[in-house]
């Protein structure tokens, strides 16, 4: 009996079955189960960190009033006297890379002056016929539409003398211009032959407003308050008018003193102030101030033809 078991163990029959349990086939299965249920796993636990993670977040991000005061969170308070461009200013810096177009003041105490070109510091005329104008300083010929044009160009009198003043009392001078910069560099060239202005902008710097172009100082990483723009044309500074001093257009009268008097009654006196938009609203309450009607016949009576390539 003893010995028919041993056989009957040993069988054939029982050997193949043992062979068919270990198959390949079978170890492979098993194992592809393990590895499906650990990833399987991994995923879950990943998930549920993940969501007490953002839980975590959204309690961060949207905190209570009674809670945040106990754990040290402190509501911010409106700041007071806050004007629409500070405010824009803010979500500027906090939403958009900066856009300065100029390098740095060489002072964080140096007071900028932005300068108008045409009109402010100079008169332009295009040829138009064989012969020149009656008078003129010097004459400067801009590739336009691939074409050159002739610009006959009258100095404001008293000109080198303001822009000396300003830099020798240690003025940051830019010229802002909507003009286009191959006419407007060429007049500046000639116009400035010592090198006194510190920065050129020009009309790629200004920005569109209801089919005007507008100088906006904000975007320049200058002071307001230790910075002021002279101009003729009061829609380009109409997102700073604080900081303007409107000054009458230039044309072709030379008994003209308008930069005479900013030397003498503004940029003499405005060292007493902290803040140069008070200086400006001090100047201005003088009556030096241009009335409405007259900067409105001025800006009528310039030309919009060729005129336009230059400044608007």
């Amino acid at each position: 009996m003893v010995s028919k078991a041993k056989k009957s163990k040993g069988s054939p029959a029982n050997r193949n079955l043992r062979r068919r349990k270990k198959t390949p086939v079978t170890t492979a299965t098993k194992t592809a189960s393990i590895v499906v249920a650990s990833i399987n796993k991994s995923f879950y636990t990943c998930h549920r960190r993940l969501i007490k993670l953002f839980s975590k977040l959204v309690r961060i991000a949207t905190p209570k009033s009674k809670s945040s005061v106990k754990k040290g969170y402190k509501v911010l308070k409106k700041l007071p006297n806050s004007t629409d461009n500070q405010i824009a200013t803010v979500r500027r810096s906090l939403f958009q890379e900066s856009t300065a177009a100029l390098p740095p003041p060489n002072s964080p105490d140096q007071k900028t002056v932005f300068l108008d070109l045409d009109e402010t510091l100079i008169h332009s005329t295009p040829a138009t016929g064989v012969s020149p104008p009656g008078t003129y300083d010097f004459l400067v010929r801009p590739l336009l539409d691939g074409e050159r044009v002739d610009f006959y160009v009258l100095k404001r009198p008293f000109v080198d003398e303001f822009l000396q003043f300003l830099s020798t009392n240690n003025y940051e001078i830019v010229v802002f211009t909507a003009g286009i910069e191959e006419y407007a560099s060429l007049v500046l060239n000639k116009l400035d032959c010592r090198g006194l202005i510190s920065h050129r902008l020009y009309r790629n710097s200004c920005k569109e407003f209801e089919g005007r172009f507008v100088k906006d100082l904000s975007d320049l990483g200058r002071d307001l308050k230790k910075a002021v723009i002279v101009d003729d044309n009061p829609n380009s500074y109409s997102f700073q008018p604080e900081n303007a001093i409107p000054i009458r257009p230039f044309t072709d009268d030379l008994g003209d003193d308008e930069l005479k008097k900013l030397m003498n009654r503004f940029f003499t006196n405005c060292n007493k102030f902290e803040d140069l938009r008070d200086a400006v609203k001090d100047y201005l309450g003088e009556g030096i101030q241009n009335s409405k009607s007259e900067i409105s016949f001025f800006e009528n009576s310039k030309n919009l033809n060729l005129q336009t390539l230059i400044e608007v």
